[in-house]
């Protein structure tokens, strides 16, 4: 680590999630030659960590969902980096340095030139999309770093008010009476009904790499059109279809991309990734794919009653930036109702299996 640190002459800190525990830093550098890297800091779990059983706290289980160490073991996986070519999709080029005594890991990755994912077109979607399809043909992803069961594991540790589902006066509150469907709460009351059948659909799915954080921020579009997919922290096992289940609904939920042109999204990315798949001569099931699609909405169980609890805050914000009260929930509302269809479709599709 201190071959490189010792070349740094500028350094700027970059947004990252500060409630996960396992990253420590993430920082834009300069070097003294000029070139510019991305320096990210995983820590391992100590007994001095905040949060020890907390949501987002680190783990050394190679398997589990949060597992300190796997954004470096993918980085340093040439067959993961194989597995990417040729598909549309790529890995920034990372060298990896470990900490001293095992305390945690560095990374030093390209400062990937491109369009961002917070400012993708339709195109640039769907050109994700199809990337995921031919990547995701390949199958499961066998490697001692890599997660399983995420989506259960990381859905089941979210702590929420569930209870506000069903309290009349969280529905009462002006902003949520004002900006949301009339038809959310029955239909969100089913999709939580229905959370243990869809975590079952889900996992009884054809099983593939996934990289099980696909969402805007994590997405840059090189000039030459591969997508450069950022933290490889969760990746691992995960049904066919489960990674465009995220990123469709992420890119809505945080403003990136318009609630009111959530189908036209949908519908280009799941085309698109089944051409991918059907190009890198998958075989499987059109259906089970769409369903892998669906039932992934089970992953946001927790965000309604999340979002009835912040109703009442002073400021609201949408990922980093401000964001007015009236139209986040509105677009948040308008979203969450198209996953309760997506969760009404999982279980009519599962019903013809």
């Amino acid at each position: 680590m201190d071959e490189l640190d010792d070349l740094v002459a500028a350094r700027e800190e970059l947004r990252h999630n500060p409630l996960n525990e396992v990253t420590a830093s993430v920082e834009r550098v300069t070097l003294a030659d000029g070139r510019r890297l991305v320096r990210k800091q995983l820590r391992a779990p100590t007994a001095a960590s905040s949060s020890p059983s907390g949501p987002w706290a680190a783990s050394d289980d190679p398997r589990h969902w949060n597992s300190w160490r796997r954004e470096a073991d993918a980085h340093r996986d040439d067959a993961l980096r194989g597995s990417v070519r040729g598909t549309g999709l790529d890995l920034p080029p990372c060298s990896v340095e470990d900490v001293e005594g095992g305390r945690g890991a560095v990374l030093w990755m390209e400062d990937v030139e491109g369009t961002p994912g917070e400012r993708f077109d339709l195109a640039d979607h769907a050109a994700l999309a199809a990337g995921l399809g031919r990547w995701q043909a390949q199958g499961p992803l066998e490697a001692p770093w890599a997660s399983r069961g995420f989506l259960r594991e990381y859905s089941g540790s979210k702590r929420v008010a569930w209870a506000l589902v069903d309290d009349d006066d969280a529905w009462r509150q002006p902003l949520v009476r004002e900006a949301w469907p009339p038809s959310l709460r029955s239909g969100w009351v089913r999709l939580l009904r229905a959370r243990q059948e869809l975590l079952r659909l889900e996992e009884s799915l054809p099983r593939t790499r996934c990289h099980l954080d696909v969402w805007v921020a994590n997405e840059i579009r090189r000039p030459t059109g591969e997508v450069v997919l950022l933290d490889w922290a969760f990746a691992g096992d995960g049904a066919v279809g489960e990674d465009v289940g995220n990123h469709v609904p992420d890119a809505v939920f945080d403003l990136f991309w318009p609630a009111e042109r959530f189908a036209e999204l949908e519908d280009a990315c799941v085309s698109a990734y089944l051409a991918g798949l059907r190009e890198a001569g998958w075989r499987g099931s059109t259906d089970e794919a769409r369903l892998g699609v669906l039932a992934s909405c089970v992953k946001y169980a927790w965000l309604l009653p999340l979002l009835l609890e912040s109703a009442g805050a002073a400021e609201h914000a949408a990922y980093w930036r401000a964001a007015d009260a009236q139209h986040l929930y509105a677009q948040r509302g308008e979203a969450l109702a198209h996953l309760v269809r997506w969760c009404d479709e999982a279980l009519a599709l599962a019903r013809c299996r």
